[in-house]
């Protein structure tokens, strides 16, 4: 069966061709409308510094519990979320068994100057010592995938016929994470209990989502209304996109915020495990989000949100204790 994940290829949209251009622009409106997931080729991140990253991310997560726990912290912390601390059914108000993963977390890390603000949103990135290489090949990706989600949100304008900066002028200090997710095989994770996920059934909170993944038997799958669960497509160097509540409101409903979650260890392929890079881009904190109206959003009566808020609770949400 086919799937409604379209693949699009961004070589056209870098390109001076403005009719090509607008024919990929085009491409993401139908697969944010219909599915609200997309794959992207052409996208220009080398290779070499995904392979890095996910490389580097394996000797963390190989390391003693002992010294792991030297850098442990909760959902909204930058550091080390061991098992049991994140269950992302909750979002659903689904209560779940705790998702079957650990995640190294990085984030934006420029403070704002109001220690309030900065003491959740800017956090200071924590770098293992154990693992020197590991700082070096993430603080290079994290500034491809900032460039790569503001070209994203450039893009997603170019969709709707807006000004080019409609959605980037609310990002010049924008809040963002990305969780390095390490999906153990089942003889460290243990049996899944019923109802127990890599990652449980969501929706992402932010504007853009670009995820690195590997392709395993226990890997991501999407919602559709027409097939249910279905897999995600792989395709190799591509990387898959979907849309966060925060975009989706701010489309005024036109797109979709879709759900997705990350299948348990199989009993066929047990001594799987898979590391996925996930990076959340979000808005700048303080950004008011007002929603697309008729004829481009779809009739909705969303009141304005202020960015932070609505992503803060979203996250305390998905918090275990």
């Amino acid at each position: 069966m086919p799937s409604s994940v379209p693949v699009i290829d961004l070589d056209p949209w870098f390109g001076a061709d403005a009719a090509a251009r607008a024919a990929v622009a085009a491409e993401v409106d139908a697969a944010l409308q219909s599915v609200g997931f997309f794959l992207i080729s052409g996208h220009g991140v080398p290779d070499d510094l995904r392979a890095r990253v996910r490389a580097e991310a394996r000797a963390f997560f190989a390391l003693p519990p002992g010294a792991k726990r030297r850098y442990a912290v909760t959902v909204g912390g930058r550091g080390w979320l061991p098992p049991g601390v994140e269950a992302n059914g909750y979002a659903e108000g689904t209560q779940t068994p705790p998702d079957l993963k650990e995640s190294f977390a990085v984030g934006a890390d420029q403070p704002t100057g109001d220690p309030d603000v900065d003491g959740y949103w800017f956090q200071p990135n924590v770098y293992p010592a154990e693992v020197p290489a590991l700082k070096p090949a993430v603080v290079a990706y994290l500034a491809r995938m900032r460039a790569l989600a503001d070209e994203l949100l450039v893009l997603c304008a170019a969709a709707l016929g807006l000004e080019r900066d409609f959605f980037t002028r609310h990002t010049g200090h924008a809040t963002h994470t990305m969780n390095i997710n390490w999906y153990p095989p089942m003889a460290v994770a243990g049996q899944p209990e019923p109802g127990q996920f890599r990652i449980g059934p969501h929706t992402d909170f932010g504007t853009v989502t670009i995820l690195d993944r590997e392709p395993g038997r226990g890997g991501l799958q999407v919602w559709t209304a027409e097939d249910g669960w279905a897999d995600a497509p792989y395709v190799p160097g591509a990387f898959t996109i979907n849309t966060g509540d925060l975009l989706a409101r701010w489309s005024g409903g036109r797109w979709k915020s879709n759900r997705h979650r990350v299948l348990p260890p199989q009993a066929e392929a047990p001594d799987e495990d898979l590391v996925s890079l996930v990076y959340f881009y979000e808005a700048d904190h303080d950004a008011v989000i007002e929603s697309l109206q008729p004829p481009i959003g779809r009739p909705n009566d969303y009141a304005p949100v202020v960015s932070a808020e609505f992503l803060k609770e979203r996250l305390d949400a998905i918090t275990i204790g």
